[in-house]
């Protein structure tokens, strides 16, 4: 006993608990803002429950949801295996794309830009800016006796949709030069913006990114039927008429 060796003892056997998994469908390559999905892009992958989360599409749940998306537009862009969710999604039923990416209850609408009124070409799509409109003022002439001009913001973090057809940023482009600016407006804006090319000409000054989230600025109501725009920071509010 006191030469031997004690008796190795026996590996303890560790039983760990099986991770429940589920299938999640995500996208097999790179999807574009706008792009009508094919059943090629699509593919199901499995991930653990836990980290499933409920907006996900689960196989178990919709498990011919690679047919029933296809042809779906993107309205936003998806990365290569990220998880597809049926709110960056919109099945068309054979409609444009734009008419896919618009916000409910929104109008597109277009007015020409150019260098020197879209910010030297540094606006993107999807970037938000305020529309300013720089007019002759009958009263500022009266008083200088040459031309009087004036300027205002008419109106207010405006999300752009498209720059001529360039929906989205691609291949590194940082800067696109346009003639023609897509924004998405609310009904009562779209009446300010087409009137305003009448008066004037306009411009969009671009907004900064951490900006974006402030709420938009709506055309206030005026039972007269007129379109009002108010001078921020002003607190008369000019008629047209």
């Amino acid at each position: 006993m006191l030469s031997g060796r004690a008796p190795t003892p026996a590996p303890v056997q560790i039983v760990r608990p099986a991770i429940e998994t589920v299938d999640v469908l995500v996208a097999r390559n790179e999807i574009g803002l706008g792009k009508a999905v094919q059943p090629g892009d699509l593919d199901w992958q499995t991930w653990p429950a836990s980290a499933a989360n409920a907006q996900f599409i689960q196989k178990k749940t919709q498990p011919n949801a690679v047919e029933e998306l296809k042809g779906a537009i993107a309205r936003a862009p998806f990365v290569a295996g990220e998880p597809i969710r049926e709110q960056k999604m919109i099945r068309a039923n054979g409609s444009g794309f734009m008419s896919a990416i618009l916000s409910p209850g929104m109008r597109a609408i277009s007015t020409d830009i150019s260098p020197e009124t879209g910010v030297g070409g540094f606006i993107l799509p999807n970037d938000h800016v305020d529309v300013l409109l720089t007019r002759r003022d009958p009263e500022r002439q009266k008083v200088t006796g040459g031309d009087g001009f004036t300027s205002e913001t008419i109106l207010r973090n405006v999300r752009v949709l498209a720059i001529d057809q360039t929906i989205e940023e691609k291949n590194g482009q940082k800067v696109v030069v346009g003639k023609t600016a897509t924004l998405e407006l609310t009904p009562r804006q779209t009446e300010t913006l087409a009137l305003s090319r009448q008066r004037g000409t306009l411009s969009l000054t671009l907004r900064a990114l951490t900006e974006n989230k402030e709420p938009r600025t709506d055309i206030p109501e005026d039972h007269s039927g007129n379109v009002n725009v108010v001078r921020f920071g002003v607190e008369a509010v000019q008629t047209f008429k």
